[in-house]
């Protein structure tokens, strides 16, 4: 179990793996298709995207919190 001081980190990094997982799956099929090599394609291209998006993540998410405050109505 982790502190809950990780917790803003741990959901970056969980978010960050689905989505960069996810996004990388449909971008290689959509390249390449299903054959004997998407498999290995499809994990290097995750591994890569997920390098980038968990920091991104971490970086963007204070403007995102900050962007959603601005939409939703605080009952004003």
């Amino acid at each position: 179990m982790f502190p809950k001081r990780f917790a803003p980190a741990l959901f970056g990094l969980i978010l960050s793996g689905l989505m960069s997982l996810l996004v990388s799956g449909i971008s290689t099929y959509r390249a390449i298709g299903f054959g004997e090599s998407y498999a290995g394609l499809w994990l290097s291209a995750w591994l890569t995207a997920w390098l980038v998006a968990f920091p991104v993540v971490l970086v963007l998410a204070p403007f995102a919190r900050w962007a959603v405050g601005l939409l939703v109505d605080h009952g004003r």
